[in-house]
């Protein structure tokens, strides 16, 4: 994240921070395989590294893809013009930089806590299998959710239109839904050889991505630039997949 800062300075785009996101969480399970004793590492520890590496390394391609050639994101560009420039440079560090490396180290304790063991640990059992079928889960819902989003704001005539088909359908935020579960389940296979303290690390995530940078943020003014997006709020899950509500029904998916 520091050298992402410095390479900020020189583009003058914070917006990079995004595509590191992903990628720094691969190069911290890594990390700590590598500190260690990497020859006496478990079959479990090899599985979460897997794991995250797949899903980091696949966030972090379809990030960069997305914001190849684009300006720096419309929210980091108005923080940047309420600053001086010098001002900007020390708060991105530590605000944007900073903190999403602290949030790094945090959410990530489920795969450092197993890469990082040494000693015997438990054989791959019934637990580890559930969390890598809430891992898959996650992943495909990540994948497929932001695919379809590529596809339809590919189509100018989308502009200012919302999507609401495929998983779009079923809940407006499927790549978070996504990303939840990929977490918990990495968090389940780390519990299960022993690293059930790491719960903070799912939990931390959870939050981030339904009360703070997730959900709320991304719907603070998207119903602004997206006439239709009101209705869809009304009968769309906010998070959890479920059934579009009908006329009448009350609010469902937990986020208002």
């Amino acid at each position: 994240m520091g050298a992402g800062w410095l390479a900020s300075l020189r583009l003058r785009d914070v917006s990079i921070v995004d595509p590191l996101w992903g990628i720094t969480y691969v190069a911290a399970g890594w990390a700590v395989l590598l500190a260690g004793e990497p020859e006496t590492a478990t079959a479990r520890a090899w599985l979460l590294l897997a794991m995250v590496t797949v899903w980091g390394l696949r966030l972090g391609i379809h990030l960069a893809a997305r914001k190849w050639g684009e300006p720096e994101d419309y929210r980091y560009a108005a923080m940047r013009r309420r600053r001086s420039r010098r001002t900007f440079t020390w708060w991105s560090l530590v605000v944007v930089f900073g903190l999403q490396a602290a949030v790094i180290v945090v959410v990530s304790l489920p795969v450092q806590a197993v890469a990082g063991a040494s000693g015997t640990q438990p054989a791959l059992g019934p637990l580890d299998w559930l969390g890598c079928a809430v891992w898959a889960v996650g992943l495909t819902f990540e994948t497929v959710g932001d695919e379809q989003l590529r596809r339809f704001k590919s189509d100018p005539a989308n502009r200012s239109a919302v999507l609401d088909r495929g998983l779009w359908r079923y809940t407006r935020h499927p790549n978070y839904f996504g990303d939840f579960c990929v977490w918990w389940g990495i968090y389940l296979v780390a519990a299960a050889g022993g690293g059930a303290w790491t719960i903070a690390g799912p939990v931390v995530m959870s939050v981030l991505l339904v009360r703070v940078s997730g959900v709320r943020m991304l719907e603070s003014t998207i119903a602004d630039r997206r006439p239709g997006y009101a209705d869809y709020l009304r009968r769309t899950s906010a998070f959890v997949p479920l059934r579009p509500r009908r006329a009448g029904e009350p609010p469902r998916g937990g986020v208002s």
